[in-house]
């Protein structure tokens, strides 16, 4: 269905449509004339160790200063007590009623506290943080009185930051703002499709001919814009679409009003959404047959996370933490998205082959720009500026390891980076064997493989390592005898390659192992700590979790481990649906070569295995599903593999029942006639 269609179809059903989009513009500006302004106000305290630290006091000294140690312990200890109910209740005797969160300060490495009011009273703000500044002070006192710690060696506050004057804080209200214009936007558009839906369904009925029977061609001479509109969509256009924003825009920038989910990526996929539900309402399109696993298993996962929403309705949670809950549930949707136009949408095998190669293309031009931040010690994602869209993160700084900088392209972190490399890189190697691209130049069928897998050492991270292991261990191993020992020698050759060419890159890599495999290394210590107190949290919730989205390392941590914040947020349920989605994938590209009738079918069914293993494997190393643009292409492959498996499986159905081809599934295009402008394929 082309984009004029879903216009005509709107203007046809304007008496939906329009009153509909009404309603929700003057509901959202009903808000904003109601919702009162949010004003916010900080303070900063620090802690100070006893000038007479130095001299052990009598019996265990200090306990909560660590008698000398690191008082990063007892910020937490103050920290605790003053976010309990207790203190909330004697707090509200002294006057703060408002909403306040206690918090390590911001990228803070000392005991370093950052104390927060929101109200919508200005003075009264600003009051509220003077008094629970003082309080913090005086539990901090009374917390070492309790314990009986001497006088001399009590534990000090400082004022950093006094209580700033409160600022406002709008986006709140321009959320809630959008979120209700975008639901009558949604509901008049879903509404007009489920009314002409009806009106075809009672014009078949009277027999008369329905409106359109076959979609309109563009007119001889029309002008390039008509012939866009006019032109017919599929999912892999509308894909290679959503690809285009999710990779060649730094995965950090996002429309002001949603937050980290409101990348221009998101946004396409959405309205991709919104154009399979207009096209299959239309009866121009049908879920392709075989494919419904994969949507089911998304299924479990959306089912899961709303359930989590809802138990934790009731929990005190600060505005913060709602707002992140509410940017998981479109988060969710964008990756239904995915999961629906990839397996119910992509009705052609040719036009999948397309997609999964425009995606190796796409992936290689990021790994190009990878390598150019190693080489000049850059971020190039810091050099774009799109108007329109801020930052959704902090900014990062240019990270290095070693004597060596760490790229990370346009993705949002280095492990982002070698992560994004590792699950594209099987697709690379089947693109280079692949027997329909044997007419194309060596340069042009091995330059994706070289860049993704010569970008992956160069990130100096245990991820990148382990995510070659394991294509290499999944898919070698599968291969004939002489490419096989071919591939062995070409990496002991690019080993010593990058020995040559980047010396002391080795060495780097192996000593992170080896610091791993003693708890020498920094990195692996600070994750390790983090377990007992992911407990603490778990068991709060063991079955749903606090919700999706709401362990942000704003308010709480960095996790470094996607199975860790899983169970967090969605609980030992959430966990398994992850364990599931994963091994989903393992079971698409097992059962594509295991049916598969073709050496391409099976190569590409092995790539598909690959890059699930990958997946699985590194979320042990990184919180995978937190970075945008490396969620959005683990769930496109995971669509994409059930679409691939729902292929054969139908070629292999035609096979053993007639002998001869599948049937072909019904176009969801017209076929090109003579006239028609050429497709041009990547």
């Amino acid at each position: 269905m082309s984009i004029a269609e879903i216009f005509r179809v709107l203007a046809r059903r304007w008496y939906v449509m329009v009153p509909l989009t009404l309603v929700g513009l003057v509901a959202g500006g009903y808000l904003y004339r109601t919702v009162p302004v949010t004003y916010e106000s900080q303070s900063q305290l620090a802690l100070l160790n006893s000038s007479r630290v130095a001299r052990p006091a009598p019996s265990y000294g200090n306990p909560l200063a660590y008698a000398s140690g690191s008082l990063i312990g007892t910020a937490d200890v103050l920290i605790r007590a003053l976010q309990s109910p207790e203190t909330v209740v004697v707090l509200r005797g002294h006057g703060v009623t408002d909403e306040y969160t206690v918090d390590f300060a911001a990228q803070a490495e000392g005991p370093l506290l950052t104390l927060t009011v929101k109200g919508e009273d200005r003075a009264k703000v600003l009051e509220e943080t003077r008094r629970i500044t003082r309080y913090a002070e005086e539990q901090l006192q009374a917390l070492q009185e309790q314990a009986r710690v001497p006088e001399g060696y009590y534990v000090r506050s400082a004022h950093i930051v006094p209580p700033q004057k409160p600022v406002s804080q709008p986006k709140s209200r321009y959320q809630k703002v959008a979120a209700v214009v975008v639901l009558g936007v949604t509901a008049a558009f879903v509404l007009s499709f489920v009314v002409e839906t009806w009106s075809g369904a009672r014009r078949r009925a009277r027999g008369l001919p329905g409106r359109h029977a076959t979609p309109p061609v563009p007119r001889p001479g029309a002008g390039r814009v008509r012939r866009l509109l006019t032109r017919p969509l599929d999912a892999t256009a509308v894909l290679t679409g959503y690809l285009a924003l999710a990779l060649f825009l730094p995965s950090n920038l996002a429309l002001p009003a949603l937050g980290g989910a409101g990348t221009p990526a998101n946004v396409f996929a959405l309205l991709g959404l919104f154009w399979y539900l207009a096209t299959w309402c239309t009866g121009r399109i049908a879920p392709a047959p075989g494919t419904r696993t994969m949507r089911n298993v998304v299924l479990v996962l959306a089912v899961t996370v709303l359930m989590s929403y809802v138990a934790n309705q009731d929990r005190i949670s600060s505005q913060k933490e709602i707002l992140a809950a509410d940017r998981g549930l479109i988060v969710l949707l964008v990756w239904v998205s995915l999961i629906v136009l990839t397996t119910a949408g992509i009705q052609d095998r040719g036009r999948l082959d397309v997609l999964l190669r425009r995606l190796v293309v796409m992936g290689s031009v990021v790994a190009a720009l990878g390598l150019y931040d190693f080489a000049t010690g850059t971020n190039i994602a810091d050099w774009l500026r799109v108007p329109g869209l801020n930052s959704s993160v902090a900014s990062v700084a240019v990270l290095d390891r070693g004597s060596f900088t760490r790229p990370r392209s346009l993705t949002a972190h280095p492990l982002e980076f070698s992560g994004m490399l590792a699950i594209l890189l099987p697709f690379a190697v089947w693109y280079a064997f692949d027997p329909a691209r044997r007419h194309l130049g060596k340069l042009r069928r091995w330059a994706p493989v070289v860049l993704l897998g010569g970008g992956l050492p160069l990130t100096v991270s245990r991820t990148s390592i382990i995510g070659i292991l394991v294509v290499v261990l999944v898919m070698v191993p599968r291969w004939k005898p002489e490419r096989r020992w071919a591939a062995i020698g070409i990496l002991f050759g690019a080993v010593a390659l990058f020995k040559v060419l980047v010396p002391g890159l080795i060495g780097t890599i192996t000593g992170l192992f080896s610091g791993s495999l003693n708890n020498a290394d920094s990195s692996t210590q600070a994750r390790t700590v983090k377990y007992p107190k992911i407990y603490e949290y778990f068991v709060q919730d063991p079955l749903l979790g606090r919700s999706f989205g709401t362990f942000t390392p704003e308010r709480y941590f960095f996790t470094d481990n996607q199975y860790l914040l899983t169970l967090a947020e969605l609980g030992a349920l959430g966990a398994a649906c992850l364990l599931l989605l994963g091994l989903s994938g393992v079971h698409n590209g097992g059962a594509i070569r295991r049916l598969a009738r073709s050496e391409s079918d099976r190569e590409l069914g092995q790539a598909f295995f690959a890059s699930a293993m990958v997946a699985l494997v590194v979320g042990a190393t990184f919180d995978t599903l937190s970075f945008p643009m490396f969620a959005g292409v683990f769930f496109l492959l995971l669509g994409a593999g059930g679409s691939c498996l729902g292929f054969v499986r139908r070629e292999a159905a035609g096979r053993s029942a007639g002998g001869g081809p599948a049937p072909a599934a019904p176009p969801s295009i017209p076929a090109r006639t003579p006239d028609s402008p050429r497709l041009v394929e990547i």
